[in-house]
């Protein structure tokens, strides 16, 4: 067998359509009998005979350019990388061997069978494969706090760096001061100017979610779900999580509140190679309450079953997750685990406003050149912050499997003087609709019963209306999809799942009688 040596990983990229290698240039695979030609094979693929081929979770994959992908027309559309990864299976293995190598056995040049192919491709120790874990199109900090920008496959990481329409000029790993003054003015004075923040802690929150695709590889930190949100249409929610899109690739999916439909759709997109996806225009004051949902954003890895098969499929959940709105709302878990961005333009037609510092920002966007120079201000940005030790943030919440998300981002934030970072998550917590409504429930039960421990058929029989038609709960009282209130069955069942948790200042507190085995509740309250 004659194979062609390992190339500089760095530098590898697709052989374009029509460029294939000459016969004289082809290696040549010797092969025989059915052993024979899987050992050949199976020797030839693992030292990289054919270009731009990789392993992932044991499987060979080949790196490919993908034809007729054109450039985006608007925001909210599926940005697509220019590469994808495919798994070899045996008729693309076919395909490869023939336009890279010649195999010739002594009858003359054949094509392997395809049960051989199978063979070659069963095993899944490759240690000639250089490990691929994902293609990326944006430069990413290295876990030593290098940055990967030299486009082709970075060994460090794993990461396959595509190259751009506009290439990105290298940003110096220690920018100078005025680099980094002209990266200052251009985010804050220019390309974020005329967003009308209700806060400076919402242009704070979205800054350090543009920054965290980018740093994510440096931080291997956990981010919140993210939250869009305006009080008009019009004031650009998607301009925002376009440019973010844009950037690392970014799939658009359409809210379900099936919790079976949003689990399928999180699968599919996490076996894609994009860096943000984004819940587009969710229904105007919408709820977000998903168990999956909340599952997803702090777990570091999703397994699920492949679609259309039973074989289980593991995927990294290092994606940025965003949904966009107007006067959206969470439930459940989900207020604890989302960072708000809240934009209010306080006028009647927000798309009529005039005078913007980047006139038509939705096409500005959308031109390579201007995301290149976004992207190298942000970059310049990012790059001063590790060269002075990435300094971390001591002054930001505990946020659970988030804190370390926040120290890191909020060190950046606070590196270059820019104010506010989860400053509004108060207003965000208030925005838990969920949480709302079993405050006021808790707080109307303090109110009507004191410190009397009730059971739920003596708390459900307060539900009725008084001999003159008037509700004691004034509409408070938990009640079924159809506005009725709960039986007492269902009502005990919901009352025990919201044992000890602090709603505010009020809490429901339990306690299982002795005699009866039953729960009696009551609620406590602890005023500021």
């Amino acid at each position: 067998m004659t194979g062609a040596h390992p190339k500089d990983d760095r530098h590898l990229h697709p052989v374009p359509t029509g460029d294939q290698p000459s016969q004289a240039d082809r290696p040549t695979i010797r092969v025989g009998a059915d052993p024979e030609t899987i050992r050949a094979l199976t020797g030839a693929l693992d030292t990289r005979v054919i270009p731009d081929t990789y392993v992932t979770d044991g499987a060979p994959v080949v790196i490919e350019a993908v034809s007729g992908s054109g450039d985006v027309t608007s925001g909210d559309e599926d940005v697509a990388l220019p590469l994808t990864v495919s798994v070899l299976r045996p008729p693309l293995l076919a395909s490869l061997l023939a336009e890279h190598t010649t195999v010739i056995s002594d009858k003359g040049e054949e094509s392997p069978k395809r049960e051989v192919l199978a063979a070659v491709l069963a095993r899944q120790a490759w240690p000639g494969l250089p490990p691929l874990r994902r293609i990326i199109s944006t430069p990413v900090l290295r876990p030593n706090g290098t940055l990967l920008q030299v486009p082709g496959y970075d060994p460090a990481t794993g990461f396959y760096l595509t190259t751009t329409a506009t290439p990105l000029q290298p940003v110096p790993e220690t920018p100078t001061t005025e680099q980094v003054n002209d990266a200052h003015r251009f985010l804050l004075d220019k390309f974020l100017a005329d967003f009308p923040w209700r806060e400076e802690a919402d242009r704070a929150n979205y800054i350090a979610l543009l920054i965290t695709p980018i740093i994510r590889p440096f931080t291997r930190a956990l981010s919140p779900f993210a939250i869009v949100d305006a009080t008009m249409p019009g004031s650009g929610k998607t301009i925002l999580t376009s440019c973010v899109g844009l950037l690392v690739g970014q799939r658009v999916l359409t809210w379900t509140d099936s919790e079976e439909e949003l689990r399928k759709s999180i699968t599919t997109v996490l076996a894609d190679s994009v860096g943000a996806v984004v819940f587009d225009n969710l229904v105007e004051g919408h709820t977000v309450n998903s168990a999956v949902l909340a599952r997803l954003v702090t777990e570091r890895t999703w397994a699920d079953r492949r679609l259309g098969t039973n074989s289980a499929a593991v995927y990294d959940n290092d994606r940025l997750w965003l949904a966009t709105g107007n006067n959206i709302h969470t439930g459940g878990d989900m207020a604890s685990r989302t960072v708000w961005v809240r934009l209010d333009p306080n006028c009647p037609r927000p798309e009529a406003r005039t005078g913007f510092t980047i006139p038509n920002l939705d096409s500005w966007i959308l031109d390579p050149a201007n995301r290149a120079e976004v992207l190298r201000h942000v970059l310049t940005l990012i790059l001063d912050w590790t060269a002075h030790g990435a300094p971390l943030s001591d002054a930001v919440p505990e946020m659970r499997q988030f804190t370390r998300w926040a120290r890191y981002v909020g060190g950046f934030l606070e590196h270059h003087g820019i104010p506010g970072f989860l400053a509004n998550a108060d207003a965000g917590r208030e925005l838990d609709e969920e949480g709302g409504e079993w405050r006021a429930f808790l707080l109307r039960w303090r109110t009507l019963h004191g410190d009397t421990r009730l059971t739920a058929a003596e708390l459900r029989q307060t539900a009725e209306l008084d001999p003159f038609g008037n509700d004691p709960w004034q509409g408070t009282f938990p009640t079924t999809s159809r506005g009725q209130p709960l039986t007492p069955r269902a009502l005990g069942k919901r009352l025990s799942g919201q044992k000890g948790r602090w709603r505010g200042d009020v809490v429901l507190r339990a306690e299982i009688d002795s005699h009866t085995k039953i729960n009696h509740f009551w609620v406590h309250h602890q005023p500021a």
